[in-house]
């Protein structure tokens, strides 16, 4: 299935051939959020569950998930065609789905939900809006000034300088890369089934099942990664400890002021691997696309990631939103 035909729009796969498009209009969103690039979309959807289509002047991508069909991203480009644009999206969707339940907008960046709502009141999680819909606040984006995450000056970052210095000391014979698909696939995927047979090995056995679930989507998003490397616009850097992988990092720009880290894997068993390469990649990022900001995207709703990302002392936290029907 090559389209996705309802009322009268056409609705295309999600391949690279839309990357040109989708940038052009990403390029009029300009927002920070990590989600709002085409590689952080491609790499996680399979080729048969990305749609897009022209929605009154708009990009809109759609994923079709157990025949429902809901959007990944408000419709991007100028803000005079987007209120109306997510109007028609809804329709496109309750037009094919078995239930209004499953039509959904997500990841809405604050900026774009204006026309829906006059203004957002500070804490609040749900809102109304009008007589037909519902936006609820889910998860938030993490964002660092680059400089702090370089320097890591004062006492909040001191744990950070201690396992960093530690990390050099114990390993002095570590050294850093920039990302070569040819040179670097092979020991990459090693070190992620590394990964994951370590995590697998400490976690709770309650736990391993729903954590296999998730890893069978992260395997595939960094198989893609892997694949289409050259043709993502996106930077990547492994690290090395005798001779061996031992993590592994990827990233692109987001807009002119901000970057972001889609990926990053090392080893559970190498204590500040992940503070160094994190460090070393900030560097590079902002060396090359000087950026000011790094965002490091959201916590999945998982309370321990949220704790290692507060730790690096967020320069702000971006909300995004999810736009529901009322029944």
């Amino acid at each position: 299935m090559s389209t996705l035909t309802i009322s009268h729009y056409t609705l295309k796969h999600f391949n690279l051939q839309a990357k040109e498009l989708m940038n052009n209009y990403l390029n009029v969103v300009n927002v920070d959020i990590s989600d709002y690039t085409f590689a952080s979309n491609y790499i996680w959807l399979s080729s048969s569950s990305g749609f897009y289509a022209i929605v009154n002047n708009t990009f809109c991508l759609f994923i079709l998930t157990s025949g429902e069909l809901s959007m990944l991203l408000p419709p991007l480009g100028e803000k005079a065609y987007t209120y109306e644009a997510m109007l028609d999206c809804f329709e496109i969707m309750n037009a094919h789905n078995s239930n209004k339940n499953y039509s959904k907008i997500e990841y809405i960046h604050e900026n774009m939900l204006e026309g829906f709502v006059d203004y957002l009141e500070e804490g609040s999680v749900i809102f109304d809006m009008f007589k037909d819909f519902i936006i609820e606040k889910k998860l938030v984006d993490y964002i660092y000034q680059v400089d702090d995450l370089i320097d890591l000056k004062g006492d909040s970052y001191k744990s950070k300088r201690n396992e960093i210095n530690k990390f050099k000391k114990v390993y002095e014979n570590h050294r850093v890369e920039i990302l070569d698909i040819a040179k670097h696939k092979e020991g990459i995927n090693n070190l992620f089934n590394k990964w994951v047979k370590d995590r697998t090995t400490y976690m709770p056995k309650e736990e391993v099942e729903v954590f296999l679930d998730g890893i069978y989507f992260e395997r595939f998003a960094i198989k893609r990664l892997l694949n289409d490397y050259a043709s993502l616009d996106v930077v990547g850097m492994v690290l090395y400890i005798d001779e061996e992988i031992k993590g592994f990092t990827i990233g692109e720009r987001i807009n002119e002021t901000t970057s972001s880290v889609i990926i990053e894997k090392t080893d559970f068993e190498v204590l500040g691997c992940a503070q160094f390469i994190f460090r070393e990649f900030t560097k590079y990022l902002k060396e090359i696309y000087q950026s000011h900001y790094i965002n490091v995207g959201d916590d999945m709703g998982f309370e321990n990631l949220k704790k290692v990302k507060m730790s690096y002392r967020p320069y702000k936290l971006v909300p995004k939103y999810t736009i529901y029907q009322k029944q």
